[in-house]
């Protein structure tokens, strides 16, 4: 994974641009894109594929969270710099 191109792809989610954001993290099979992955389908509000994502994250939840905007803060949070 390209940790630079996972940045992008939140710094997109983070300004509402859901489809940017989905054509990086679609690309990639870490936890973190996966679980970015999931936060996008949780903001497209369809909550069945939001799950499937979740459930390859190794270890985050649906619930985890309740405000998307601060998973996607805590997605960043955990990219190196």
């Amino acid at each position: 994974m390209n940790e630079s191109e996972m940045m992008l792809a939140v710094e997109a989610a983070l300004n509402s641009d859901w489809h940017g954001a989905h054509k990086i993290a679609q690309a990639f099979s870490s936890n973190t894109a996966n679980w970015l992955h999931a936060v996008l389908h949780k903001i497209e509000g369809d909550e069945f594929n939001s799950r499937y994502w979740y459930e390859k994250t190794q270890g985050k939840h649906y619930e985890d969270f309740v405000d998307t905007h601060a998973e996607l803060l805590a997605i960043q949070f955990s990219l190196p710099d």
